[in-house]
């Protein structure tokens, strides 16, 4: 009988460590692997918008710690032009699970005279959501946290592959898709804000009607505060065509240049 109570035990224990993995999971309806963007990068310098860079986002089938998973990677490099007012060369990692359940997450990024990296490690005990935060700091010290959730969080990488899956057909204008977000060091309120249909041009000369989302984060329990605009496919793939990013040292955009390996045909091209 004691033998049979444990076997009970154990197995509601290994239920509630499926189902924690499965609170943080989301069907893939957007992307398959090989898929590969490429965009422009402009910079705002004195009123005008002179070209900064290129930037590129793969997502391919992966392994992380024995685990089948996606992994999405972003690269932005800036040109010499603009070096002298505004220096970018971030690179973004995620790896989540083919559930879409976040597991890992760094971020390098030179942005002026600043290099820092975060990293954001994630498991699923229990039924929580355990994080370990890292953030090496400009001067080369490093800082670590140790945190656990009763909901799931996410960082601006995984919130990403995620948000390319959602259903807006219901949507109307000003809906909002609220989440928790994690960096290096912290976790804020996040949102995705809708704010309709528009047409867009891109640099691979074909317009095409894109869904308009806004990213915004709330600091220290500041008002929310918009981080970037997307414009993403009115189509299944919800490939974005058009980023406009609010940064620290002014203003950038991003205009997607080509794509290959898209997992659906491309319905939003207008022109």
């Amino acid at each position: 009988m004691k033998t049979l109570k444990i076997w009970f035990v154990s197995l509601v224990l290994a239920m509630v460590a499926t189902q924690a993995g499965a609170q943080c999971t989301f069907r893939n309806t957007a992307f398959k692997s090989g898929e590969f963007l490429s965009y422009n990068l402009y910079y705002n310098w004195k009123f005008v918008w002179v070209k900064a860079g290129s930037a590129s986002f793969s997502t391919v089938k992966s392994v992380y710690k024995g685990t089948p998973a996606w992994r999405g990677s972003l690269i932005t490099r800036g040109n010499h032009r603009v070096d002298d007012f505004f220096v970018l060369r971030d690179t973004l990692l995620c790896y989540n699970s083919l559930e879409m359940a976040p597991l890992y997450y760094r971020k390098g990024a030179r942005e002026g005279s600043r290099y820092t990296v975060d990293e954001v490690f994630y498991s699923y005990p229990e039924g929580k959501c355990h994080v370990v935060q890292h953030r090496k700091k400009n001067d080369g010290k490093s800082q670590w946290e140790k945190h656990t959730y009763n909901d799931c969080v996410y960082d601006m990488m995984s919130i990403f592959l995620r948000a390319r899956s959602f259903n807006p057909e219901s949507w109307k204008k000003g809906h909002n898709v609220d989440f928790p977000m994690v960096d290096g060091d912290s976790r804020d309120p996040a949102r995705l804000h809708y704010e309709g249909k528009v047409n867009v041009k891109a640099d691979d000369g074909h317009t095409y009607r894109c869904l308009k989302l806004a990213y915004l984060e709330s600091e220290d329990g500041k008002p929310y505060k918009k981080i970037v605009d997307f414009f993403v496919s009115d189509d299944a793939n919800h490939i974005p065509v058009r980023l406009d990013l609010h940064l620290r040292f002014g203003s950038a955009k991003a205009f997607l240049v080509g794509y290959k390996g898209v997992k659906g045909e491309i319905q939003s091209r207008v022109k």
